[in-house]
């Protein structure tokens, strides 16, 4: 087993002196604050540091509870190592040591997923360094306000889209400091996975983000969840009224799980009871939005898709569904299920939006990652794309999601993938004569 090699590295940039790590050829500027915000308010930017930032003990995280599932599907939260903070306002800069002072590296912003309620930027699942140690990248990694202080509103006293306003902040200060740690300011690319791509399809039709990144990668984006939630988010707010004034943030993330819509009532959009609110800035209203996207055809590039079998890491883990549906013609049943929902939330929503863009006259790909027959313990389930592009095999060593597929397989298939995605980030294109992972499925969308 190799043993890290640390040492520290210092960053000179017009924001203040850093204090980095340098490990395993990448230097590593953890926990940046980018802004600060008071609870349920806009975020203010954050000021250039007065002395040196040193690379903190452990990572802040807003608060939240620890899903089961995910527990169970990626792996255990090692909560010691995160400091819950309502003021999540923070991102990391990853960037290859080996480094010339006339280079410009191409940027990736990472926007994690977590149904707009859990996880953060900086998670060992998602640490991006063995992509920016292959492919000269540097990768920013976001963390922002979730859940009831981020993504739940609709009125002056708790706005709606804090947590895409906590976004925008960090692009915006991307934009200004980047060139200082060796990256290319006028080479942004946007790359979020579930909510973290619905979240930059959004920030694709935000006020005052022009200029800001040239490109997007979306993955497995529910954008079949985003139509008319008004209703549900209004019951919503008004049944979390009580907790606006409690003083423990714990307490809050706690207690609003007691009030989510019901599915029954709201059908599947209340799977996912947090989300971007139409009608309130940053967004303009719903029935807007398809030809506000058209409109922006001709500034970003786009990278579109899913995994074919998504909502298998929701239902075929259930104990409950499996011991019905488990075998036999409920096997059967469960597949379709599968397949249906799979489609409804994820791949429909996925070809029309990279449709309507081609149609338009903008630069689009589609893509779907597909599983092996051999490996097929739920297939290419929600998920399955992040070992393929961060890799971290030590990380992933107990996720469910991976049970029975050998490492050597997502290894080979994701340097692949991990070179594509960096060839879309470097020039919006991609060459029919690039190497392609056999389990990838990809065109170029044209009229």
């Amino acid at each position: 087993m190799t043993v890290p090699q640390t040492k520290t590295h210092i960053f000179q940039t017009s924001f203040g002196k850093m204090i980095a790590l340098k490990e395993n050829g990448v230097i590593k500027a953890k926990s940046i604050r980018y802004a600060r915000s008071e609870r349920f308010k806009r975020p203010v930017p954050g000021k250039p540091l007065e002395s040196e930032m040193i690379f903190p003990h452990k990572t802040p995280v807003c608060p939240q509870t620890i899903s089961p599932l995910v527990e169970k599907m990626i792996g255990p939260t090692p909560i010691e190592n995160f400091e819950p903070d309502e003021s999540t306002q923070f991102l990391s800069v990853f960037r290859p040591e080996t480094f010339t002072n006339h280079e410009k590296l191409p940027v990736v912003v990472w926007i994690h997923g977590g149904s707009h309620e859990i996880g953060c930027g900086d998670l060992p699942t998602s640490d991006p360094s063995e992509w920016v140690r292959e492919q000269q990248i540097i990768v920013v990694t976001v963390s922002y306000r979730l859940g009831i202080f981020g993504f739940l509103g609709g009125d002056e006293n708790r706005p709606p889209n804090l947590g895409l306003f906590d976004i925008i902040e960090a692009l915006k200060w991307i934009k200004t400091y980047i060139s200082d740690f060796g990256g290319d300011a006028e080479n942004i690319t946007l790359l979020g996975q579930s909510s973290g791509g619905d979240a930059i399809a959004h920030l694709m039709i935000s006020e005052g983000i022009d200029g800001l990144f040239q490109r997007v990668i979306i993955q497995s984006a529910p954008l079949g969840l985003r139509h008319t939630r008004q209703k549900m988010s209004a019951e919503f707010l008004k049944k979390t009224e009580f907790l606006r004034g409690e003083p423990d943030a714990l307490k809050i993330a706690d207690e609003y799980r007691k009030q989510v819509p019901a599915v029954i009532k709201y059908g599947l959009k209340a799977a996912m009871p947090f989300g971007t609110q139409y009608g309130f800035p940053p967004l303009c209203q719903e029935n807007k939005a398809i030809d506000t996207w058209k409109l922006k055809a001709g500034q970003y590039d786009v990278l579109i898709g899913l995994n074919d079998n998504e909502t298998a890491f929701y239902l075929k883990t259930s104990d409950a569904l499996n011991k019905y549906f488990g075998k036999g013609i409920g096997l059967k049943i469960l597949d379709k299920a599968v397949r249906k929902t799979t489609e409804f939330i994820y791949g429909k929503p996925a070809e029309e939006f990279a449709e309507n863009y081609a149609r338009a006259g903008g630069n689009v790909y589609l893509f779907r990652i597909h599983s092996k027959s051999e490996y097929h313990h739920i297939g290419a389930a929600h998920c399955i794309d992040l070992p393929l592009i961060f890799g971290n095999e030590q990380a992933w060593k107990s996720a469910g999601l991976l049970k029975d597929i050998p490492w050597s397989f997502v290894h080979e298939n994701g340097i692949k993938l991990r070179a594509l995605w960096a060839e879309f980030a470097r020039t919006g294109n991609l060459s029919a004569t690039s190497e392609r992972p056999e389990i990838l499925m990809i065109r170029k969308v044209e009229f």
